[in-house]
């Protein structure tokens, strides 16, 4: 079975139906789950799968210390040689778990660097990322950069000059397509 990497917003903490749907579809079909130990998104995916019993789940921390592992299930320990715990430190974690994926699903509020990073990442290795777009409530299959742009069209000039500046979006989206594109 395929390996899903979930991520999603710190922000948001609630699962709605729709998105519960989609994650018994994954029990079903015994895909296995790849999963941060953040709060928010993260903690409220793994308390799903808890309390549904499911057992195929992997949680990647860093340096072995998990700040959620909610079903007590085996982890994937990301070394960070040291160093300090800020933005760069936990996207490595993200890093390995879009490495390991086979595709990632995405709960994102709208304005999540981390969560877009995700979807980014998934995208430039050739991989799709379902996104369930909360502001919207919709999901939104992304498997190409114009995908990513589609889905950042929607997003205030605020939010798009707060994502240039903190993951380079436009500098990323622009070599992937070998052009200068403006938002």
């Amino acid at each position: 079975m395929s390996n899903v990497f979930f991520g999603g917003s710190r922000n948001l903490g609630r699962l709605n139906p729709a998105i519960r749907t989609r994650l018994r579809n994954l029990i079903t079909n015994k895909h296995t789950v790849l999963i941060g130990d953040a709060n928010g998104v993260d903690k409220a995916v793994q308390s799903f799968f808890a309390e549904e019993g499911y057992s195929n789940v992997v949680v990647y921390c860093m340096d072995g210390e998990c700040r959620n592992n909610i079903g007590n299930w085996q982890i994937k320990a990301i070394d960070s040689n040291g160093k300090r715990k800020d933005f760069a430190y936990y996207t490595m974690k993200d890093a390995q778990m879009s490495l390991d994926a086979d595709y990632g699903f995405m709960i994102w509020d709208g304005e999540s660097k981390g969560t877009l990073n995700n979807i980014l990442n998934l995208v430039q290795q050739g991989k799709s990322a379902l996104v369930y777009r909360s502001p919207s409530r919709e999901f939104i299959q992304t498997k190409t950069i114009s995908d990513i742009v589609s889905l950042v069209t929607s997003c205030s000039a605020e939010v798009v000059e707060y994502l240039n500046k903190k993951i380079k979006l436009e500098k990323r989206v622009a070599s992937a397509h070998q052009v200068a594109l403006s938002f």
